[in-house]
């Protein structure tokens, strides 16, 4: 099924997270999206396990890309 219109084809969410730690730090990203994998000694692997296990956080995690999307550049 092709998704012409989905922006996050394609996209996985290690990028996606990866792309927001650049942009946000750590530390911001935190303040945007209270989630303690954010906010104690986060990690990439830690936040992704979190993610994948929690539909909710990752619903603002990709919400959030959607809204700087324009501001990021691709990888």
């Amino acid at each position: 099924m092709e998704q012409k219109n989905n922006p996050l084809h394609g996209k996985t969410l290690e990028a996606i997270l990866t792309q927001l730690v650049d942009f946000y730090g750590w530390e911001q990203l935190g303040y945007k999206i209270n989630i303690n994998s954010f906010n104690n000694d986060p990690s990439i692997k830690s936040s992704l396990k979190f993610l994948r296990s929690t539909p909710w956080a990752r619903k603002k995690v990709e919400d959030l890309y959607l809204e700087i999307m324009g501001k990021i550049k691709p990888l």
